[in-house]
């Protein structure tokens, strides 16, 4: 086992082939609850249909009631994640939002299915930030964004099959029946999670060189006195402001602006998406990879510049009133939000130190998920309705341009963090 003074390194615990498996299940768990998340995208035109919804309750739906609880169990959780068993949070956090998800499905009121959307969100509080941590456990510096690059592709997949497998239940057999399906590869991943995934923590050689849990308050001053710690979470409360906010929003744009029948944007936008986030997040996080062995400070600098570039493609997509000039579009551009996620966190990771991972990790994610998830959708929403009280139809399309204007601010800011991280790196 590699050593250095005072220290073992936890993933030369591990085989390659042990941390493949761990990754591949992880990926599954992912892929789970982003297909959970994600099918709701796809339902929100015949959820409007059916309950006489405005966009503004379709934002609360798809936003703010998966968020706040997302946001409010999310630290507790982390802070378990911090000191506790990671295979089992995720295990229990699978089998909640799987069992709210099948409550979405025979939900028989609007509100109805917003409770039900808020225990989702309560459960998938316990899916991201435990794997990230196990991830940073099992994989050494030099991997790890290649690795965080595997797992994110996971929401593509789950968006995927969310889009393409959730439109085609949807204009087969109904919305509902397309939550029902979605919860069989979360039940189905429970045992597996339980009984193939290593808790480094329980190794007596974890126990005995890993340092003290910090008290919550310990660690919050601590994060508190990182400026690039402080600087990248602006940064990620500004991308998944547009993140969640715009893009939860295309295909009700595509079938309500550019007139596209609703199997033809979950098969066309579902696949393009997929394609250009594979390709985005896995040369994404070999490039943060290679340009970080150089310079730590290009963990930043890459989101920065994908995020500033992919805005105008949006806007002119979001302009364009063709169908497949906004696929090309949207493909670029998701190419280049997909390369600089897993990058960001990357960076995120490197300033925030091992004593408080899960907790630092949790405070970027979840406030930027209340922020961006809650009142992205929500401030869409709104802003789609005052619009369309004056253009009609074409005002989801003008709310959509406006707030891709996000992205601008959101790479500046990243720009910013790259410059302030060598002064705070910590592993």
């Amino acid at each position: 086992m590699e050593e250095v003074p005072g220290l073992i390194l936890h993933w030369s615990m591990y085989t390659p082939r042990q941390r493949a498996g761990f990754l591949a299940v992880l990926f599954l768990v992912s892929t789970s609850q982003f297909f959970d998340r994600n099918v709701m995208s796809i339902v929100l035109e015949p959820i409007k249909h059916e309950f006489n919804a405005s966009d503004t309750m379709l934002g609360i739906l798809g936003g703010f009631c998966f968020a706040l609880f997302y946001a409010l169990a999310g630290l507790p959780v982390a802070r378990w994640a911090d000191r506790g068993n990671r295979r089992t949070i995720i295990a229990v956090a699978l089998a909640l939002w799987s069992a709210m998800t099948v409550f979405c499905g025979i939900a028989q009121t609007f509100w109805q299915l917003a409770l039900a959307r808020v225990g989702v969100g309560a459960g998938e509080s316990g899916g991201i930030v435990p794997s990230q941590s196990l991830i940073v456990d099992y994989f050494p510096p030099e991997r790890r964004a290649s690795a965080i690059a595997i797992l994110t592709g996971g929401s593509i997949a789950g968006n995927v099959l969310g889009l393409t497998l959730g439109g085609y239940i949807t204009a087969m057999y109904g919305w509902r029946s397309a939550f029902l399906w979605a919860v069989i590869l979360g039940l189905a991943l429970v045992l597996v999670v339980r009984s193939t995934l290593a808790e480094p923590r329980l190794r007596p050689e974890y126990v005995r060189v890993s340092p003290p849990a910090e008290r919550m308050g310990d660690t919050i001053s601590h994060l508190w006195r990182k400026r690039s710690y402080l600087t990248g979470l602006v940064g990620c409360l500004i991308y998944f402001l547009f993140a969640y906010g715009a893009l939860i929003f295309v295909p009700s744009f595509l079938i309500r602006v550019l007139h596209a029948p609703l199997a033809k944007v979950s098969t066309m936008y579902g696949l393009t998406g997929a394609a250009s986030s594979l390709v985005g997040t896995l040369g994404g996080g070999w490039l943060a990879d290679r340009l970080g062995r150089q310079d730590i400070r290009w963990l930043a600098w890459l989101p920065a510049a994908a995020f500033a570039l992919a805005a105008p493609l949006y806007i002119l997509g979001f302009a364009s009133n063709d169908f497949w000039r906004f696929i090309l579009l949207a493909f670029v551009g998701n190419i280049l939000l997909s390369g600089g996620v897993p990058s960001a966190f990357s960076a995120i990771h490197s300033v925030c130190g091992n004593p408080r991972r899960a907790t630092a990790f949790a405070l970027v994610y979840f406030s930027a998920s209340l922020f961006g998830g809650g009142f992205g959708p929500l401030v869409s929403g709104a802003l789609s309705d005052a619009l369309s009280a004056v253009y009609g139809p074409q005002g989801l399309r003008y709310a959509l341009m406006l707030i891709t204007t996000l992205l601008i601010a959101s790479g500046s800011i990243f720009y910013v963090f790259g410059r302030q991280m060598p002064a705070d790196l910590e592993d």
